[in-house]
């Protein structure tokens, strides 16, 4: 678990003794860092890192962010008070105000398209011009470990639809990043300003109250019940040695779309169902970028907010066992996956536990992982 938590990597979160408040910490290895014996030293506000959640320290921006990188690169490289994780309990390390979830993946965006529009193109004539998304509900986003309790809800049926649990209840892997100073109309060029770092996040999606109320104004029930993300965000800086050519874009887009420079992120992602691996993909492979999308989600004037948290949309790749959700995994419940305990699942049973992990190919930089075991509903 250590590895790709070193000095490269320095992510941020939020741990608490059993029973107790919660406190900043940085983590390092197997253990975390208390944040703020080192706020004056990083020459930061008074206050910015006693509290629960990182947004004071969002809202001051890339300077202060890497002035305490710098100190703790510098001073943890030493002997510092090191608490290992297993006496420490993980917290949200963020108050998240606002959440987006997007559909940046082409992969998973035309293979949802061929199971719900058989008889219609794949893809709406929108998705090439925009970074489709929605507005999530950020009063469900839970940390890892937490519980998920199966939904009910309105289920499609010959006739009029029924009342009841999900039975078709899914796991989606997305890569999210959270923002810092506030801002509206950012522009690509200025997404390094605002965005702090990223996070592994599973969007837990009920497939048949999806299926029944998308349209047509899009997901509602089907997934605002909860979103898990990893305790750890790791910050921008970590992982510029990790960005790497974006797909190519067909057509090209609008101008306030536009990006200079390399923006794809190169991070493997695992997706692990009751212990057996059941996906491996990579992060690179998503059509829209993260400048793309917070420059779309703030080009009509929405602010972007400390702590708000944008998501991908699932991430999938084009070839068999790379795909980022089980509906896609087993083609809609036609195709089951088989595991290592003898089991087999097409969508997830009570008591069934989603470990999503993502690291830099070279093991440098970890983001960790996002868990969560499904309770009855």
């Amino acid at each position: 678990m250590s590895e790709g938590f070193g000095l490269d990597n320095l992510p941020y979160g939020a741990v608490a003794r059993p029973g107790g408040q919660a406190e900043l910490a940085v983590r390092l290895g197997d253990h975390a860092v208390p944040l703020a014996p080192f706020e004056a030293a990083a020459g930061l506000p008074a206050g910015t890192l006693s509290g629960p959640v990182l947004n004071p320290l969002l809202a001051l921006g890339p300077d202060a962010w890497a002035a305490l990188r710098a100190t703790l690169r510098e001073r943890l490289a030493g002997a510092p008070e090191l608490v290992p994780l297993a006496e420490l309990e993980p917290r949200l390390p963020v108050a998240v105000g606002d959440y987006v979830d997007f559909y940046s993946s082409l992969e998973h965006a035309s293979n949802l398209g061929r199971m719900f529009r058989p008889d219609a193109d794949p893809l709406l004539p929108n998705w090439r011009e925009l970074p489709v998304g929605y507005h999530g509900r950020a009063g469900s986003i839970v940390v890892s470990g937490t519980p998920v309790r199966r939904p009910r809800g309105q289920l499609p049926a010959s006739g009029r639809p029924g009342f009841g649990p999900s039975q078709r209840l899914d796991i989606e892997l997305e890569l999210g990043f959270v923002t810092g100073p506030p801002g509206t109309r950012i522009p690509t060029t200025a997404a390094a300003d605002h965005v702090f770092g990223f996070v592994l996040v599973n969007d837990w999606s009920a497939r048949d109250i999806q299926r029944w109320e998308y349209q047509p104004l899009g997901p509602f029930l089907g997934k605002s019940f909860a979103t898990s993300i990893a305790p750890w965000i790791v910050p921008l800086a970590a992982l510029e040695p990790y960005r790497v050519p974006a797909p190519p874009q067909d057509p090209e887009p609008h101008e306030y779309l536009l990006t200079e420079g390399d923006w794809a992120l190169d991070l493997e992602l695992e997706v692990e169902l009751n212990g057996t691996i059941v996906s491996r993909t990579n992060a690179r492979g998503l059509y829209w970028t993260f400048p793309q999308q917070l420059a779309h989600a703030t080009v009509n004037g929405a602010p972007a907010r400390p702590g708000d948290l944008f998501a991908s949309g699932t991430i999938s790749g084009a070839e068999p066992g790379t795909m980022g959700s089980l509906i896609e995994l087993t083609w809609g419940g036609r195709d089951p996956l088989r595991l290592a305990d003898g089991g087999e699942r097409t969508f997830l049973e009570d008591g069934d536990t989603v470990v999503l992990r993502g690291r830099s190919a070279d093991g440098a930089v970890s983001l960790g992982e996002v868990a969560g075991t499904i309770l009855p509903a």
